[in-house]
């Protein structure tokens, strides 16, 4: 069983913001493999399915981006899960806009919702997605640029950073990563 978290923050607010690619990964991903993400638990919304012949737990933890690690974690307690079967999506400024890069290990970087799950799992080695939003101009425009609406002229572009990200998982499941 392998389980794919995507990170966001929970609140309407943050809808079609730059911080909740990884939900919005999920979204699609759940909508292309008709798995529906509507059941409670884990301090998320998730839904389970089959992708590639395997059984997937998709999650959006709804603990707040700072606090990602604490869904994370009961859900691979509950399922008795080793970091092999995670497959993390999120957001990362360092990476152009639309497109991705997918790792066995790294750091947590500047990300918050990383230093939570790196925290909680107590390892650096699973594999991530990580959807390039550009940066801004200044590192005190950071915390606007990730939570604040994306402009119609970015749209398209991250569009396909989310789409992008949708089809490396079905590879990733097949083994292009081991």
């Amino acid at each position: 069983m392998y389980l794919i978290v995507g990170l966001g923050n929970p609140e309407e607010e943050y809808k079609n913001t730059r911080h909740n690619m990884g939900f919005d990964v999920i979204n699609l991903l759940g909508k292309t493999h008709g798995i529906e993400i509507n059941k409670k638990k884990f301090k998320g919304l998730y839904g389970t399915g089959i992708i590639e012949g395997e059984k997937v737990m998709l999650l959006k933890p709804q603990t707040y981006m700072n606090l990602s690690g604490d869904s994370l974690i009961e859900a691979m307690d509950y399922y008795d899960l080793e970091p092999e079967d995670l497959i993390i999506i999120y957001d990362d400024m360092d990476i152009e806009k639309g497109t991705i890069r997918v790792r066995k290990k790294g750091g947590p970087g500047s990300h918050n919702g990383m230093k939570s799950i790196v925290e909680n799992l107590q390892t650096e080695e699973f594999i991530r997605i990580r959807i390039g939003i550009g940066k801004p101009e200044t590192s005190e425009q950071w915390m606007d640029y990730v939570i604040k609406k994306i402009p119609k002229e970015e749209q398209e572009i991250l569009k396909k950073g989310v789409e992008k990200a949708v089809q490396e998982i079905p590879e990733i499941i097949k083994g292009k990563y081991k």
